[in-house]
């Protein structure tokens, strides 16, 4: 994917603050200390459009930025927040659900940390885009901090947890090495194509 253009279009709270076009959504998913602001500028070979904070859980809004004014990456708010209030994660999460019920998203992309076991939240989250039907591409990032063999290892493990993922929707990344950012890209525009 050749990145013409990016721009950040807004920040929403309710639908009606959503784009109003029928242009394709790709929605990116993970716990508050995943790394997902650094996995879309990665993606877009950027610096800063997504903001990196090092208090995770900054994001407290859906974020729409719109890639070659032909689809959305859209950031919504992670989970597992440490120092948020249950009132809070309520709001936090009627607001999830109700962009969730979104018919122009394509694929969810849930980023798992390589060397953790998932969550019980990163589990709650899978299942939620099972059950909605949404297309789930699963990347575990953070590759580079491991060696070949115990990525393997993890691999193995954390598909034991997911016992219902497609192995060809498990992919690892770095955003230090950018593996396998090019079958990334060929996931995500055929996920485009097909929502077009």
């Amino acid at each position: 994917m050749i990145i013409r253009s990016v721009k950040f279009i807004t920040s929403a709270v309710t639908k009606d603050g959503y784009p109003q076009d029928i242009l394709p959504h790709i929605v990116f998913a993970g716990r508050s200390n995943v790394g997902k602001s650094s996995f879309i500028n990665s993606m877009l070979n950027m610096k800063k459009i997504a903001k990196v904070s090092q208090t995770p859980g900054k994001t407290r809004l859906i974020n729409f930025f719109l890639i070659n004014e032909k689809f959305y990456f859209v950031d919504i708010p992670g989970y597992g927040y440490a120092n948020v209030s249950k009132t809070e994660i309520l709001k936090f999460a009627g607001m999830i659900d109700e962009y969730l019920q979104n018919p122009q998203i394509a694929l969810a992309i849930l980023l798992l940390d390589i060397r953790r076991i998932p969550s019980e939240d990163d589990l709650l989250m899978y299942d939620y885009f099972k059950t909605t039907g949404i297309k789930t591409l699963i990347v575990l990032t953070k590759a580079d901090k491991l060696s070949k063999n115990q990525i393997l290892k993890q691999k193995k493990l954390i598909k034991q947890t997911l016992p219902t993922i497609e192995t060809d929707f498990l992919i690892t990344y770095s955003t230090q090495t950018k593996e396998n950012q090019d079958k990334l890209w060929e996931i995500l525009e055929k996920a485009v194509e097909n929502n077009e």
